[in-house]
């Protein structure tokens, strides 16, 4: 399986264009028998997980059964042609599922298979969460602090925030040296293990998924930002 995530940037006068993407090229991905999961998404400003969103940045998530058929849909897709035109910056991240566990709007969208990963390699990592109406404010008023201790921790790359719904549907994609420094932050870190255990005792979710993945390889930049 590979996974293709694309964010790109929109000018500030392609930005109607930006939502109206959101409804036209859901089309094509719906027929495309070859992909088989997909998510048109917008983003924080400046693709990030704990600011406001201000529509310059939106992202298109795929999965695909070989790179052949993901290469076809990059060149010749109305989906990715869009992207590319009205967009002033862009990053393409290929993954390889390593693990995941939980659901996205009611599906299991990253098969695994056991692959031997070097530990020193790069990992990625997608974190995914349909918040209950009701726990809105709580869960943004904690996720803040979380998103912050990550920006500062040792051994993270790049991150952004992505999702269906800038409210209550939300995700995290970040890049980190290697897996130890990913489970550091996500074990050790005392503002990301806090809002973990408040996220079981006051149940924010109403599903859930955290997904690792071996890196591919990568195209262009995020917030002029390559790794």
């Amino acid at each position: 399986m590979i996974v293709a995530l694309t964010i790109t940037k929109y000018r500030t006068l392609t930005i109607p264009f930006a939502f109206l993407g959101m409804v036209v090229l859901r089309l094509p991905l719906w027929l495309n028998k070859k992909c088989n999961f997909w998510k048109l998404m917008g983003s924080g400003k400046n693709a990030q997980v704990d600011l406001a969103p201000n529509f310059k940045h939106w992202a298109i998530l795929t999965t695909w059964n070989n790179k052949t058929d993901y290469e076809q849909f990059k060149i010749n897709s109305l989906s990715m042609k869009w992207f590319r035109f009205f967009g002033a910056e862009e990053f393409t991240i290929l993954l390889k599922p390593l693990s995941s566990h939980g659901l996205w709007s009611a599906k299991e969208p990253f098969k695994t298979k056991k692959i031997n990963q070097n530990p020193n390699e790069r990992i990625a990592v997608i974190t995914r969460a349909a918040i209950r109406l009701g726990k809105v404010k709580e869960f943004r008023q904690n996720i803040k602090r979380a998103a912050i201790s990550m920006r500062k921790a040792p051994g993270f790359i790049l991150s952004a925030g992505i999702g269906e719904n800038p409210f209550l549907d939300q995700a995290t994609f970040s890049v980190w040296e290697n897996e130890e420094s990913m489970k550091n932050y996500a074990y050790k870190s005392f503002d990301h293990s806090d809002v973990i255990k408040l996220t079981r005792e006051r149940k924010w979710y109403s599903e859930e998924l955290f997904a690792r993945f071996a890196i591919i390889e990568t195209h262009g930049t995020l917030n002029n930002q390559g790794i």
